[in-house]
This record gives structure tokens, sequence and C-alpha cells, in this order.
């Protein structure tokens, strides 16, 4: 399989613009390249490619950017940072000091907050120049990245095509070679789905590797994480190195056990694999979807991972309206406060609203019942992990759509009853806890792109992040666009 050609008029990267973020940082330390290069290569590739897709939104002026950079050559030494010089987009769901900040809400189009969120702050002590931010939908809602503050961003395939979401402007801004790695987020797919649906790798960590916050609660919202995205494994591990570790504000959070970067190496050598698919039959799956991902595990053979077809014995149904509840529970109360002013909740979109009126209606009983089903998935996942080293399902149900759907309504002759249940097959990593990463399988025969999930066990996310190593061997495209 060859990889298709994007359908976008865009020119041909730069050699600046195609080096992976491992070999930047390492042409800066080096001084093979400036900062001022790298950083001009990036900008003006975003120059001549973002009109056409809307991937960067809020990118700052160019000369206080390039001000900065030179900042930075001036500063440079053999011990700088893991990032260092590095131009950065972070998504605009995280908060960064001095730069608008709109979570993709009219609410917020005007937002400048006063503080990084912790993981920005670490990825600006680690020496990166944050440019600007990565487009996403309105307060991270759905798998489709538009919003009524900066508009749609397009896939990196085709203008046609949703980017994904909800971090579909960092997958899109990565494919297009408009930034060197990207951070994302995921609650419900969202770092995995737009990974997918540009041909580009992202990772969601174990639940509380990488501390999220300053939040006004730290202890109930779990299941949301921050993690990285990239054109290849290593750069997500170099992001990761910055991104994760305990924070004394974030006490569900952990230290990490040492550089994921370094702990490529050596390269795995094998395991066995649980394909799940469609889950017998529960989940609906658009035609061609399966096949990619078998086609995939097939090569992932070449590679000594030895793949068993499994269908666990639970109640998915139920998982789903478990994940459907805890996830009210807490983005529903979270949007409350803009529901409670009839003007901001004029600015709601239809699925916040959604998400806040469906829980107002919960129990305390539904809750702590969601919680039980979550735990007894977590026990059943155990179970399966003392089998099998990693699980793999499709990353998405649905190829990339038409950008002006909001969301299917309907997949392989299934109604859609929520805009996420289309993206039910991301829930399980979510509701575990586990690292799960998204890695290319191709393309269907219209050069839609598609991914598949590889899920570890609770906390093994460098096994995870090995095992992606060793199948990014076997493709036989590259990734991006």
């Amino acid at each position: 399989m060859m990889r298709p050609r994007t359908k976008h008029a865009v020119p041909a990267a730069s050699d600046i613009c195609r080096l992976s973020a491992v070999e930047l940082v390492d042409a800066i330390r080096r001084k093979k390249l400036s900062v001022r290069e790298v950083v001009t290569a990036f900008l003006d590739r975003i120059d001549a490619v973002n009109p056409q897709v809307n991937a960067i939104v809020s990118l700052r002026d160019r000369a206080d950017i390039l001000r900065e950079a030179d900042a930075a050559d001036v500063r440079r030494t053999d011990g700088t940072g893991a990032l260092f010089g590095l131009p950065i987009a972070i998504k605009d769901l995280a908060s960064t000091t001095g730069l608008r900040t709109s979570f993709g809400s009219p609410i917020f189009a005007d937002f400048v907050p006063q503080e990084d969120d912790f993981f920005v702050e670490r990825i600006r002590d680690a020496g990166a120049i944050i440019i600007g931010k990565t487009n996403v939908p309105e307060f991270g809602l759905g798998s489709n990245t538009y919003n009524n503050v900066f508009g749609p961003t397009l896939n990196a395939f085709d203008p046609a095509l949703t980017a994904g979401g909800s971090s579909g402007g960092a997958a899109v801004a990565l494919a297009l070679d408009m930034v060197p790695v990207a951070d994302g987020s995921d609650f419900g797919g969202s770092l995995r789905n737009p990974a997918a649906w540009n041909n580009v790798y992202g990772f969601r960590p174990s639940q509380g590797l990488v501390p999220g916050g300053p939040d006004f609660e730290v202890f109930h919202a779990q299941m949301g994480v921050e993690g990285p995205m990239g054109r290849n494994v290593a750069d997500m591990a170099l992001l990761l190195d910055v991104q994760a570790g305990y924070h004394p504000q974030a006490p569900l959070s952990y230290e990490k056990p040492g550089s994921f970067l370094e702990g490529l190496a050596p390269p795995a050598t094998g395991g066995r694999v649980a394909w799940l698919g469609d889950l017998g039959g529960h989940l609906p799956v658009e035609p061609g979807i399966l096949d990619l991902c078998e086609a995939a595990l097939a090569r992932f053979t070449d590679a000594s991972f030895r793949t068993e077809p499994l269908r666990p014995d639970f109640d998915f149904e139920a998982l789903w309206q478990a994940f459907v509840t805890l996830r009210q529970a807490s983005s529903g109360c979270a949007l409350k406060v803009h529901y409670d002013d009839p003007a901001r909740r004029r600015l709601l979109k239809p699925e916040a609203v959604w998400e806040v009126e469906n829980a107002m209606r919960l129990t305390a009983p539904q809750i702590r019942a969601a919680s039980v089903m979550r735990t007894s998935w977590h026990r059943m996942l155990l179970s399966i992990f003392e089998r099998f080293d990693l699980i793999a399902l499709p990353t998405a149900q649905v190829f990339p759509f038409d950008v002006g759907t909001h969301w299917p309504r309907e997949v392989a002759g299934r109604a859609m009853d929520s805009y996420h249940r289309w993206m039910q097959v991301s829930a399980f990593a979510t509701l575990g806890g586990c690292p799960a990463v998204n890695v290319p399988v191709g393309f269907d025969d219209r050069g839609r792109p598609m991914g598949m999930q590889l899920i570890g066990r609770p906390r093994g996310d460098l096994a995870v992040l090995k095992a992606a190593v060793a199948y990014e061997t076997t493709l036989p495209w590259p990734a991006g666009a």
C-alpha cells in the first residue's frame, strides 16, 4: 500500500520541517542548526499551509517569536532542556500564560490566562518556544474539530473531510509538518481519533502519569488525560518525558518510572496481542476498517507479535452506559456554571447543553453504579493481561466523514443515540485507565486514513511505546501527509 497524496495544494515541506523532533533537538544542541533557523522554517511552513486547513490558531506575532528564538540562541549550551528550541503549538484546551485560550467557545473567545497548565509550564521549562495554539471543538466535546470562534479544521488529506477531534488541530499540524511534535488530550478518544484520521501517532498515557491542572476539582475527574502526539513514536516519548511525573497539586499523579525515550531501546522482542475487533458484532463498524486493522496485525507478525481473536465475556452495553454517566458527571457538571447563566447558555453548542442537562438528572446511586461497572471492567482487563501483552482495537468505527457533518447519525446501518456513541470503541482504554497508542494502519480506496489502538496494562506505558516502535518498523509508508 502506498500513502496517498494530500488533496491540499501545498508545497513540499523543507528539509528542516521534515526532521523529527529528536533530530531537531540534536541538531540545535550540536549547533548544526540555530533556533532561529528551525523556528523560521516552521513559521514559513505555517504561512504556506495553515490558511488551507485552519489547524493552528492564535498564532503569536512572528517578530515576537523570532526574538524569543534569538534569545535562545544566545543562551544555547550543551545543557539545554529536552525540547530546547522546538516550536510548539499547545492544544487550545490548555491554559497558556499571556496567550489567548478559547477552549473553542465564544464564552472564552478573548480569554488570556495568567498561568500555564502544569504540563505547559513543563514544556516551557524544557526550552520549547510556544508559537500559538491548535484548534479544538467547543470544550473538547466530540471528535470533530469545529467551533464558532475559529471555524473547522480540515483533514490533512482531504479538505472535504473532518480532521477528527478533539486534538484535530494538533493532528493536522503534525501531518502537514507545521510543528515537529504536539500535545493532545483524551477523554473519549481525543488523542487517538484525530491521529488515526491524519496518519500520525497519538498516545493516551495511563491515568495519572501526566498531571492535569490546575483545576477546581482534582479527585473525581480521572478519565481525561494529557499526552503526546508525533510523526513517530520516539518524538512522542521525547515529549512524554517532559509532560510526565508527579505534581503536588495533582494528588492522583505519580512519578514517572524513568526516561521513556531512553527506554525505547532495546526494541521489543514480540508478544501476544488480543484482537477484539468489533466485539463479536457489538460495535457497528464501517466496512473496510476491520480489514485494514487485520492486515496491519498480519504485518505485526514481522516483529514477532502474534495475534489471537478474543471476545471478552462482558456486558459492553452496560459498560458504555457507565462511560456516559461518568462523563456527564464530570463534563456536564463542569459546564453547568455556563448553563446557569442565560447569556452564556445561549453560546453553548447543543452537545454541551445535552451533557449538562443529563448531568442534572443523575443521582448518587447512578454514579456509584457506573463506578462499580468501571471497576469490574478494570478487573476484566487485568485478567486479559495475564494472557496477553496487548489489546488491539480499531481506533474509530468510521472513516473521516464530511466536515459539515457534526457527527454521524448512523454507522453500518445502526442509529447513533448520542454525539459520541460512534466513538464507543475508544471508551475501553479510558475506563480501564490504560495506556493506548494509535498507530496508522492505512487508507481505504478513497484515500481516507485509519488507525488502530494498541492498549497495554495500567502503568505499562513504556511497554506500549516499545511495541509501537516495533509496529512502526513494519509500516510500508511514512506517517503524516
